[in-house]
């Protein structure tokens, strides 16, 4: 009796046959044309249809962080590697290398949100776990992602775009309200009204309530920026500009001279014949 065959991959995203790709088990054919590209993008994600609730909310986090001009490392990344090698791919490669802890992802802010939602006490009121909780990572010196923005001071009008249509279809959940009021929390307790709740955290926040895990979240956000590091890139290969370098007028060099024999002498070196 032979052995059964245990399979090297599985997979449940798609499958090919001779006639038809299927989509979660949907022809890809019938997606073509029906569905929006928001909503196949979280049937892939997810594993199942979205509701026109949740599509609504996919396509607005899609449009969140489509460009942010050349004050993003990752699209000046990008447009510096290009100008030395003109290649599309070569371009978006580098962009998606810069993306972290602080430029783009959520994933950080997501993985708080998750963790620390899991450990409130549902008998208390949200304000005062989260007046605890700040008072806690204050005291170990911990930042709370998606808080602050270097341009925007009180309100970050994309992050408040992204809860308006949370809360009208229906999106809005425990995590955004939770994540709300460590933000009340904080500002309060630092005395800084001005501090944000950035485009990323909110992006975060709505999607641990639509039930995204932290690095699908960030996959997601590379999603809606890539169309801006294309535009940026397209601009950077039409311009001709080869070799792009940093302005000499923007950086510091100390003009020091010195003489090699000397100087490895005095590191032990035996002079050369």
């Amino acid at each position: 009796m032979m052995d059964k065959v245990v399979p090297y991959w599985r997979t449940a995203v798609s499958e090919v046959s001779s006639a038809d790709v299927f989509i979660r088990g949907y022809s890809l054919g019938d997606l073509i044309g029906e569905l929006p590209f928001s909503a196949a993008c979280y049937l892939l994600i997810r594993g199942h249809l979205p509701s026109p609730g949740q599509t609504r909310m996919m396509e607005a986090v899609l449009c969140s962080v489509l460009d942010y001009s050349l004050r993003k490392p990752g699209t000046i990344a990008a447009r510096y590697a290009v100008s030395g090698n003109p290649s599309m791919v070569a371009g978006i490669a580098t962009a998606v290398l810069a993306v972290g802890e602080y430029t783009l992802a959520p994933d950080e802010a997501g993985r708080f949100i998750i963790d620390s939602l899991a450990e409130t006490d549902a008998e208390k009121p949200l304000q005062e776990s989260a007046s605890r909780l700040v008072a806690l990572l204050r005291e170990q010196r911990r930042r709370i992602p998606g808080f602050g923005h270097p341009n925007f001071k009180f309100l970050d009008p994309r992050a408040q775009k992204l809860k308006e249509i949370a809360r009208s279809q229906g999106v809005w959940g425990k995590a955004g309200a939770w994540y709300e009021a460590i933000h009340a929390a904080y500002t309060t307790a630092v005395n800084k009204p001005e501090m944000v709740i950035n485009e990323v955290g909110m992006m975060a926040a709505i999607l641990v309530d639509m039930g995204f895990t932290p690095p699908e979240m960030t996959g997601i956000a590379l999603i809606s920026s890539l169309p801006g590091v294309v535009a940026h890139i397209s601009e950077e290969l039409q311009s001709k500009v080869r070799i792009r370098v940093v302005p000499e007028e923007t950086v510091e060099q100390p003009s020091v001279r010195r003489v090699l024999h000397a100087d490895l002498e005095r590191a032990g070196w035996k002079p050369s014949r």
